[in-house]
């Protein structure tokens, strides 16, 4: 394809081997970027038969070639060996079985990169063998589970999703890594064998579900969690309804019926100008106010020195509170329709907005304005709406906007178009007798980033990206923006690996201080719209000013390539969820649900980020150019539903599995009781004849029902039986897990690994935790580079720790300094403890 501006990736060429979702995905996000792609499916076609193979095979040429024979393979090395790039997401070993073989294809060109997306780790002896379906790895990592608090007081286990989140998270990981793989490449000539499980991805995705914080106090937990507590203590069995669950959260975090009869839902928690602005449009503010509703000046100090019970920007509040709250926002709600409000918050520059379906959500004008949705004319679905990119470079983004339809052709066909991109390929990189040896470095070593991020998505890249080796400076305000909730307990996650320091850019000195850093590094990231990038003095005449050549990385809601209707609008992961569909499906259109894990979209995001940096970096070491990296929530929202996400004329009704009461994608795909413990089946019709096959299974080809037929044959043995009987039948299986299980099990004390040699699952704990409580946390251990290292975690510093050091790297004496902190222009700290109790 050619463009007016040559992609990012253009000359890059890549042979995908791929099955399923996340294998192809990533060479599909490669050739977005403007990498050559030939994909190749066996003789019988591809594994996963489905229309969203249109959306993951665009921008590829695609061939047949059967590796089982010798000309299939023969045709197979040929393409390799034109390639840069080789990706594959079978079981691990099952490519060298083929003839194949990673090891021996690097040792004989040392500059090929080759990335494999299994579904379990090649080092996990006991699930490697496993056929790791989507829904197997999702069972298996505990994401059907620990599906949040409502499901455990509406007495729901396991509940099921049908989100490919475990792919949806490699794709970030996946590519972001092949990217940085090629930048090393480009420094150094040598190539690299990365792994990046699928499991190990959607424990990283499931972080905030899975760490432990002891002691933690008690104004951080909610009414659903003493609800769970009190009904735990006194055998109360749970079984809240939809509704009666409702008054169960907090006003400032729940969904609303509008006039129309559809539902809002409202996200302001945390943050006390945005609930105010909240109250204040929906007109019951003063009505509260007169009340009595206080209104605490610091949220960061100690419950027991507050000079009120509660406060507007606090979460959660109490029961009290969260009732007379909201009743009246009930009541204003239903004087106006979803849409809106949806406009009125937005303009507002409140976070909420209306529920909508999937089906809405690629029809809607801001996506299709903005480009997180294209147009491609597929060859068998003709014009087809497809999600847009998942992360881009402003200089080029409406290039990545056209993507072309997947085709087929011939082997020669092929091998022919990867050898034409070869022959104009300008090498800049060593080759030869220059290619380096592997430094066992991180491939980041060395890069400094200033990180003006907050909440989750924005952080999360920096903490991505300091994993290979990247120096991240958190830059804060002095006075903290939210509650100890959002601006402290999350940072456990996002900020590791970082250091901190507090100064007031709003003021000269501050804002020479900021000038100063961003001088001193190589990129500058923040997640805010587009509006605000002009007054913080971030767009990018005023950065390139400041330092000629700098980075810049920004992440939003609701912003993609182009600008749409909704382009300034804020939000969080939640406004996307109920936006996009994830919350209609998951709950039910009648009653939507936030999907349970918290971070859902937040955590990728921020992976996608990390892409985004990764390319701009490559990009820079290739011409030169400085470039704006971007992605927004919207954007990954889409990659989290590729199998529902795109539309065309005679598409199948949008009818995949919604609501609390679906437990799989039909009778050979879902959970069933045995006689201990539930099993998820993912089987299909074109193996009842293996089926048949399973002592205890006999007769299942010929049964008049067979959901019925397996609800009675799975009761008649444990779970942990029908798991191993039909794992060794090559039949995906699997018992659900829960977190709380994996983490007891694959645990260690901090070791100074970071946990890649653990198989697919690693925790740590750090029982000398700078907060001064013992916190368990996954490992950052889904990318797994042979040469390249990766970082163990570093726990997260208090705000603040290193004002000082930070301020001295950029030329500021100690008497500077001390000045800066006295007056308030720098600080050392939010509150005197670092989570407040």
């Amino acid at each position: 394809m050619t463009t007016k501006n040559p992609l990012p990736l253009e000359g890059v060429r890549v042979v995908d081997f791929g099955q399923q979702i996340a294998g192809p995905a990533v060479a599909m996000v490669l050739a977005d970027f403007g990498a050559t792609v030939v994909h190749i499916d066996p003789p019988e076609g591809p594994q996963w038969d489905h229309p969203a193979n249109a959306v993951l095979n665009r921008n590829k040429s695609c061939l047949k070639l059967d590796l089982k024979s010798e000309s299939g393979l023969a045709q197979a090395k040929s393409l390799i060996e034109q390639a840069d790039i080789v990706i594959e997401s079978f079981r691990p070993g099952v490519m060298k079985e083929l003839g194949v073989d990673f090891a021996q294809l690097r040792a004989d060109r040392p500059e090929l990169i080759t990335l494999s997306v299994p579904g379990f780790a090649s080092n996990d002896e006991l699930r490697r063998e496993w056929k790791a379906t989507e829904a197997v790895v999702a069972a298996t990592c505990g994401a059907f589970t620990d599906m949040g608090f409502n499901r455990v007081l509406m007495g729901i286990n396991p509940s099921f999703s049908p989100l490919p989140l475990g792919s949806a998270y490699a794709i970030s990981l996946a590519s972001s890594s092949a990217v940085l793989a090629l930048l090393e490449r480009e420094k150094t000539g040598r190539g690299d064998h990365v792994e990046v499980p699928v499991a190990a991805a959607l424990m990283e995705g499931l972080s905030y579900n899975s760490y432990v914080i002891d002691g933690l106090p008690n104004r951080y937990k909610t009414m659903r969690e003493d609800e769970i507590e009190y009904r735990k203590a006194n055998n109360i069995k749970f079984d809240l309804s939809y509704e009666d669950l409702q008054e169960y959260l907090d006003p400032f975090y729940r969904t609303y019926e509008c006039a129309d009869g559809r539902m809002f839902y409202c996200v302001c928690p945390s943050h006390r100008n945005h609930a105010k602005r909240a109250l204040k449009l929906l007109g019951v503010y003063d009505e509260l106010k007169a009340a009595g509703l206080p209104e605490v000046e610091d949220l960061h100090a100690p419950v027991a020195e507050w000079d009120g019970e509660t406060s507007i920007g606090v979460y959660p509040l109490p029961k009290k509170w969260a009732d007379i709250i909201s009743e009246q926002m009930k009541t204003a709600f239903l004087t106006k329709t979803s849409a809106e409000w949806g406009v009125l918050f937005g303009e507002g520059q409140i976070p909420g907005a209306p529920h909508r379906t999937t089906q809405e959500w690629v029809n809607d004008e801001h996506t299709n304005a903005a480009g997180l949705i294209v147009e491609v004319n597929d060859p068998e679905y003709g014009l087809m709406k497809q999600p847009g990119p998942i992360a881009w470079l402003e200089e080029m983004a409406t290039d990545m906007l056209t993507p072309r339809p997947r085709k087929q052709v011939s082997f020669d066909e092929a091998l022919a178009e990867l050898s034409a991109v070869a022959a104009q390929e300008t090498v800049t990189r060593p080759t030869g007798q220059s290619i380096q040896p592997a430094s066992g470095n991180g491939w980041l070593e060395g890069l400094r980033i200033l990180d003006l991020t907050n909440v989750i998505a924005g952080p999360h890249s920096t903490a991505f990206l300091s994993r290979f080796g990247a120096e991240v400076i958190k830059l804060d305000t002095v006075k903290p923006m939210y509650d100890p909730l959002i601006g402290v307990l999350f940072t456990f996650q996002t900020n590791v690996n970082k250091q901190s320091a507090l100064v007031d850019i709003t003021t000269a000195e501050g804002r020479e201080a900021f000038n100063r850093l961003v001088r001193s590094v190589d990129m500058v990231v923040i997640n805010a719209p587009d509006r605000q990038m002009k007054s913080l003095g971030l767009d990018n005449d005023s950065l390139q000013a400041i330092n000629p050549g700098v980075l810049f990385c920004r992440l939003d809601c609701l912003g993609g390539p182009l600008r749409g209707p909704k382009t300034d609008y804020i939000g969080y992961d939640d406004i996307v969820q109920a936006n996009s569909g994830i919350m209609s499906r998951f709950g039910g259109p009648a009653t939507p649900e936030e999907h349970a894990h918290l971070g859902t979209l937040d955590v990728n995001c921020g992976f996608a980020a990390g892409l985004g940096m990764a390319v701009s970096l490559y990009h820079k070491l290739k011409t030169g150019q400085a470039t704006r990296a971007r992605t927004s929530l919207s954007a990954v929202t889409n990659i989290a539903q590729i199998p529902f996400a795109f539309d065309y004329k005679g598409r199948a009704p949008f009818n995949e599995p919604s609501g609390r009461e679906a437990l799989g994608h039909h009778e050979l795909s879902h959970f069933y009781k045995t006689s201990e413990g539930w099993i998820f089946l993912d089987s299909n019709r074109s193996e009842l004849d293996k089926l048949e096959g399973v002592e205890g299974l006999q007769g299942i080809s010929s049964a008049a029902s067979i959901r019925d037929f397996l609800h009675a044959a799975f009761r008649t043995a444990p779970a942990s039986y029908w798991a191993e009987t039909l794992q060794e039948a090559d039949i995906a299986a699997a018992q659900p897990n829960a977190i709380e299980d994996l983490r007891e099990q694959y645990n260690r004390d901090a070791d100074g690994t970071p946990g890649t040699a653990l198989g697919s699952f690693s925790f740590s704990t750090y029982p000398n935790h700078p907060s001064g409580h013992c916190i368990t946390q996954i490992d950052h251990c889904s990318v797994r580079p042979t040469e390249a290292s990766t970082r163990t975690i570093e726990p997260a510093e208090q705000y603040g720790h290193s004002t000082r050091n930070i301020l001295a790297s950029v030329g500021y004496t100690e008497e500077e300094i001390e000045s800066m902190i006295e007056r308030g222009i720098a600080g050392m700290k939010w509150s005197r403890e670092y989570l407040p109790s």
